[in-house]
């Protein structure tokens, strides 16, 4: 019989329909699936790892999977990324360029232009969701930091959260970087995930592997031949550097000789690798203001001895993603699907002098940057040298070292030099790829997408959610890939990171180190022929000024063209937030059972300003543990009861400082901590039950990332801010009744960055 014309629900449908089973004929719609045979895609990205860091690449540290990989594969010698984390992962994901993606520097602001949005715009599907619409399995492990740090916490919209844009799963931290030893915050999938107490050796590497390794197994057990998609994003080697004790053992005793000998030791390996060209210059030890390397033999013996030890952190750390990698290939293998995966090995920009010339043992001191920070700020707490790189320090190598892992190029991260912007990539294929091998030609970071979508035969989606899909700045490097001898197609780019600009052309690159609060003008630009100086020794503008002129105006167009501008001119406009983050500054009650709360949530309650953290318990004398916690090795405070008494524990970025213990009586009790800001970044803080009161003489504030875990109740839940108190009691869950703590944001100091970029907004608007 036919189906009746005012029936519904029938739409679309194939089969036929009848008023029993038996009289119909079933069907079932098509669902997207990838061709049988189809290949895993697996792409690795390592976090500031320098182009000289692996053994492919010239260097000592023992990277055998990695050597494997290279052996058999492509290896890149001219790739290049943005010089910063963030743009580098919005530009690898999308194809787009980095600023059309949101993404100008990284995702830790807000001031309210196009490119810095910090949320991967809704017309740029990412390689993830063309892969699932093509009916691939997709997973996520690591850092992600392509999310605005304000919508981070809980409450947040997740559009721009890992599962929102393409993954089936997630495992790893949403932020920009993370203690490796005891991580301030993991998500799982689209919820806050708590480890609860980890082993003594407890290492993230260790654990992203294992979820890594896991998703792919349990697909496995479910489906024989769905493609999967895997995007490891390594939290290593981002400061604070760190490595398991087997893996530091392995390196002590190896950078006695000094960052200047291992630079040549790694050229020369790069030189006969055939990596560059012959008569390639190692440029001499950087020397710019603020970038600087002193000569290792001018150091003396302890510097030699400690700054040693931090590069055998470092090291152990590559190594550890070396591991990493042996322990999923060797999954792959188990699953006898090793040679039909596309594995591409990659780091978002080059090694980072953020440890400064000295280096750090408190790296979120060192990480404080904040307009009028006095003279005497306290950048490194002396730590015993065996303590650094485990769970007790947070530590960052010297810049020499850096220079080090970027040989044989010019200057750092966040620089648009090669140092910056000149990486690893290595391209692993055995059932696609016949040919190995090096190539030379130039290939951007935007590039990666449509390469690895083109060599899984996919298309890109032409939409997302109904919005036509923005048109590609990356092209596809497939036949560089498949043969050495073509040239390039991506032949021109634009960079800008901060105000440091940089351009590619046909071999030829102008480049700036811009100094921050002076003009943007073609007179800061240096001319550089790659092609002939591939390591930028020979600046020569001078000798070609109508070619610099050229390339200038090509960056002045391609800036327009991809939403640049406005320029960072370090005026305090860049400090400004959205008005709605006002309320993250209201009072708020925490209650048992809430989460850890968020980094940057828990961050506006305090930074800046006056604050009172009040615990209210019904307490016994017998009741002890930690009422709140704040911060971890790297700085911050906790209040906790034992013996009768409260006690306050302050770390200045590791420095520690106890109040005196103040009695608590039993019943209902209040026990507070109050805050005054004071000039200078200090505060002075008072312990407060009753009449009764203990203060700490004025301490640094925790300024920039820090406190860097969130706020827990009830315990210490992230890493330790008092290890003396961990070793004791661990977490050491308070034992009482814990009702609420409330938090109660006062006073904002007249330096808080955010007061003074109102007041200059406020200000500029009465002159317009």
């Amino acid at each position: 019989m036919s189906i009746p014309d005012d029936a519904r629900g029938y739409e679309g449908f194939g089969g036929a329909v009848g008023r029993t089973f038996a009289g119909s004929k079933p069907w079932w719609p098509p669902k997207p699936g990838a061709d049988r045979g189809a290949p895993n895609v697996v792409l690795i990205v390592v976090d500031d790892l320098g182009y000289s860091d692996t053994g492919p690449y010239g260097s000592e540290v023992d990277t055998p999977n990695l050597d494997r990989l290279a052996a058999s594969g492509v290896q890149l010698t001219n790739y290049h990324t943005t010089p910063l984390c963030s743009p580098s992962r919005a530009a690898l994901l999308t194809g787009l360029n980095p600023h059309r993606a949101g993404f100008a520097v990284p995702a830790n602001s807000d001031p309210g232009f196009p490119s810095h949005a910090f949320e991967l715009p809704d017309h740029a599907p990412t390689l993830a969701e063309s892969l699932r619409a093509a009916g691939y399995a997709t997973f996520a492990v690591g850092k992600w930091h392509l999310t605005r740090d304000a919508l981070s916490h809980d409450a947040a919209d997740r559009s721009s959260w890992p599962l929102q844009r393409g993954f089936d799963r997630y495992f790893g931290s949403l932020e920009g970087l993370t203690n490796m030893h005891h991580p301030h915050r993991l998500v799982w999938d689209n919820s806050p995930y708590d480890i609860g107490d980890q082993p003594a050796d407890y290492f993230l590497t260790d654990d992203l592997t294992d979820r890594a390794i896991g998703m792919i197994d349990t697909l496995r057990a479910n489906d024989a031949d769905k493609p999967f998609f895997l995007y490891f994003a390594h939290h290593a080697v981002h400061g604070p550097i760190a490595a398991g004790e087997p893996d530091l053992a392995k390196y002590r005793g190896r950078y006695r000789a000094g960052w200047d000998a291992i630079r040549e030791q790694r050229f020369d390996r790069q030189l006969a690798a055939g990596l560059f060209p012959e008569g390639t210059a190692l440029p001499p030890r950087n020397s710019e203001p603020g970038r600087s390397v002193p000569p290792w033999d001018e150091l003396s013996a302890e510097q030699q001895e400690l700054y040693a030890r931090y590069m055998e952190v470092y090291a152990a750390a590559v190594d550890s993603v070396d591991q990493s990698l042996g322990r999923l290939l060797d999954a792959l293998a188990r699953h006898g699907e090793l040679d039909n995966t596309i594995i591409a090995f990659t780091s978002d920009n080059g090694a980072t002098a953020e440890g400064g010339e000295e280096g750090t043992r408190s790296y979120f001191s060192q990480f404080a940057h904040v307009p009028g920070l006095p003279a005497e700020w306290e950048r490194d707490v002396p730590r015993d040298p065996e303590l650094i790189g485990g769970p007790q320090t947070t530590v960052h190598y010297p810049s020499g070292w850096a220079q080090a892992s970027n040989t044989p190029f010019r200057l750092y991260k966040f620089d648009t030099f090669a140092g910056g912007v000149r990486t690893a990539f290595l391209l692993h294929w055995p059932a696609g790829l016949s040919t190995g091998g090096l190539r030379h030609q130039y290939v951007y970071v935007t590039d990666v997408a449509p390469t690895l979508l083109e060599l899984a035969g996919v298309p890109g989606l032409t939409e997302r959610h109904g919005v036509p899909a923005a048109e590609l700045d990356g092209v596809s490097a497939v036949d560089v890939l498949r043969s050495p001898d073509l040239p390039s197609r991506h032949t021109r780019q634009y960079t800008e990171t901060g105000g440091n600009r940089g351009y590619y052309a046909d071999g030829w690159k102008i480049v700036t180190r811009h100094r921050r609060g002076t003009e943007f003008t073609d007179a800061e630009w240096e001319l550089y022929h790659l092609d002939a100086d591939p390591t930028e020794t020979r600046d020569v503008a001078a000798e070609n000024p109508a070619k610099l002129a050229e390339l200038a105006a090509e960056w002045e167009r391609a800036a327009w063209r991809n939403g640049v501008f406005p320029l960072n001119d370090g005026s305090p406009a860049a400090q400004l937030r959205r008005p709605d983050e006002e309320r993250f500054q209201r009072p708020v009650s925490l209650f048992p059972g809430t989460p850890t709360l968020e980094r940057y949530r828990s961050a506006r309650l305090v930074q800046f300003r006056d604050f009172t953290a009040t615990a209210d318990l019904q307490h016994t004398a017998d009741d002890r543990g930690v009422l709140f916690a704040h911060g971890d090795q790297g700085g911050g405070y906790l209040v906790h009861i034992d013996d009768g008494s409260a006690q306050l524990v302050y770390n200045a970025y590791g420095r520690i400082h106890r109040s005196d213990p103040v009695p608590v009586g039993t019943g209902a009790v209040a026990v507070q901590l109050v805050a005054e800001a004071l000039p200078e970044f200090r505060w002075r803080l008072a312990l407060q039950v009753g009449e009764k009161r203990a203060e700490l003489a004025p301490v640094p504030q925790l300024l920039g990332m820090a406190p860097f875990t969130g706020i827990s109740i009830g315990a210490d839940r992230g890493g330790p801010v008092d290890w003396d108190l961990h070793s004791r009691e661990g977490r050491f869950p308070y034992t009482g009744q814990l009702v609420k703590v409330r938090y109660e944001p006062g006073r904002q100091a007249d330096y808080d960055p955010q007061l003074i970029a109102r007041l200059w907004a406020e200000a500029q608007r009465f002159y317009e």
